[in-house]
């Protein structure tokens, strides 16, 4: 079990690593592409420029015709002009949505991938309980969203392993039947506290096979509680 939690934290502390980085990577690179698009576009006061020179080069453009041609080019100048300012801001609003997508991008595949280790090490662990809940007024055990009716013996039983995990202990038998019976542990037998684990064992695994393998369907009969897809025999 300890083991397992450390597994367990590793590799949530590995997948974030990897999420960071992988965040990291994508804003860095999408910003150098930025920043590579953004200098290598036209200058917007470009033609402006050109329209000005010509103004300065060509005095000897006195003509009505001339004239009013410089000013056409001008007016073409201011529109390239404020067309190349909302070119800059498409683009930019475009490099933030790709960055948006492909971080989602990233985490999905992340998450999918955690999902998928998840559910391996379920399938090669079998049940995995995810909570415990004992009932002592109604004498039931709680595993996960299933619940077993015990015996006063067996819930007794349960509680003492219960009460050891928590505070991280291990229990001989003798000890078991000595926090049972009340009796000093020297004045116990070893055989007891093992039987009492017999009978827990029996009575939880019986109702756990009735419950996930082998149903008792009322009035019909038994049949397994499996896909039949998943059946091999050899």
């Amino acid at each position: 079990m300890h083991d397992s939690n450390w597994s367990a934290a590793d590799l949530r502390r590995s997948g974030g690593h990897v999420v960071v980085t992988g965040i990291i990577a994508i804003v860095a690179i999408l910003a150098l592409a930025a920043v590579f698009l953004f200098l290598n576009l036209p200058d917007a006061n470009a033609f402006n420029a050109r329209v000005e020179r010509i103004f300065i080069d060509n005095d000897n453009l006195t003509s009505d015709a001339e004239i009013k041609l410089l000013e056409i080019l001008a007016l073409s100048g201011t529109a390239f002009s404020e067309t190349l300012g909302s070119y800059r801001v498409v683009i930019f609003v475009l490099l933030v949505f790709a960055t948006a997508l492909l971080v989602a991008a990233l985490l999905f595949l992340v998450m999918l991938n955690t999902i998928n280790r998840r559910m391996a090490q379920i399938e090669r662990s079998g049940i995995q309980i995810s909570s415990l809940l004992i009932s002592r007024e109604e004498k039931t055990v709680y595993l996960n969203n299933m619940d077993f009716k015990l015996t006063d013996s067996a819930l007794e039983t349960l509680s003492v392993l219960a009460e050891a995990r928590l505070d991280n202990e291990m229990l001989t038998g003798a000890e078991i039947e000595a926090m049972i019976s009340g009796r000093p542990a020297a004045d116990c037998d070893e055989a007891a506290g093992a039987t009492r684990i017999k009978r827990l064992r029996d009575t939880l695994g019986n109702q756990m096979v009735s419950e996930l393998l082998v149903k008792n369907i009322a009035r019909s009969g038994y049949m397994l509680a499996i896909d039949k897809d998943v059946i091999k025999m050899i």
